[in-house]
């Protein structure tokens, strides 16, 4: 596998089943690329579209998971683009990695359909939030293109029948919801709190193209066990730990696994 350079560090995920060469500044992957993976319920053969895939660790560590996908990914900074294709490689994943704009997705793409879109689209809307100073930090986690761009791109790259994933921050939840609104339907909302008893940061959203089922806002999963950091460990809960270290899926209640 490459060695990192100056401007780039190898950082292990899913417990060293995958490895990730990612800048040493500006957007770093986390928690969050692979949670989003975690709770895509992809089968072997199916096609997955990630929208804004950075350098890959959300496609990869699903790739990891469920072999025999056909990923693609679409990312519009170059550097992190070359970083995705090139983490592929080196972990042995076959991944197509399009560079692109989500407000112009390229024409190549435009002319396809997929089984499966996720994204991690950029958090902070400009007009309420402080810039970052690293270009690529901010082009990652800044809202230049707005949510319902996100969806409404993710929603024509669907086929009928098929799923978007995508994961957000709580507070936008009434954005995704008014965006998804005659686009997609039989959504559903996994909340994701800090612990248990404590309000959800993050959700994890999911909506069928053509679906009809009724809402369905799930239980939220605690990520840490306790109502207090005791120390230097990480206390995940059980299924959250399983997902970060063993590359577990985190199914939704009710799951039927038909993917």
């Amino acid at each position: 596998m490459a060695e990192a350079d100056a401007q780039t560090t190898q950082d292990a995920f899913l417990g060293g089943r995958l490895t990730i060469r990612q800048p040493a500044r500006g957007y770093r992957a986390g928690l969050d690329p692979v949670l989003l993976a975690a709770a895509v319920p992809a089968r072997a053969g199916a096609h997955v579209l990630e929208l804004g895939c950075g350098v890959g660790v959300a496609s990869l560590c699903l790739g990891t998971r469920v072999a025999g996908l056909s990923l693609t990914g679409l990312e519009l900074q170059p550097a992190y683009a070359a970083l995705a294709l090139e983490n592929g490689v080196q972990n042995g994943i076959p991944f197509e990695v399009i560079g692109g704009d989500v407000a112009a997705v390229p024409a190549t793409l435009r002319a396809r359909l997929f089984d499966h879109v996720i994204a991690n689209p950029p958090w902070f809307p400009r007009g309420a939030s402080v810039p970052a100073a690293d270009t690529g930090r901010e082009t990652a986690l800044g809202e230049g293109v707005p949510l319902e761009a996100w969806i409404a791109a993710a929603a024509r790259r669907l086929r009928p029948r098929a799923r978007l994933t995508l994961i957000h921050r709580a507070e936008r939840l009434p954005d995704i919801l008014s965006a998804l609104a005659g686009r997609l339907g039989s959504v559903e909302v996994l909340p994701l709190a800090p612990r248990a008893g404590r309000p959800a940061q993050l959700v994890l959203v999911r909506a069928r193209k053509g679906g009809r089922a009724p809402f369905r806002l799930h239980a939220p999963v605690a990520l840490h066990e306790g109502d207090r950091h005791p120390g230097d460990g990480e206390h995940y809960t059980p299924p959250i730990r399983a997902v970060l270290r063993d590359g577990a899926a985190l199914p939704f209640p009710a799951d039927d696994g038909k993917g």
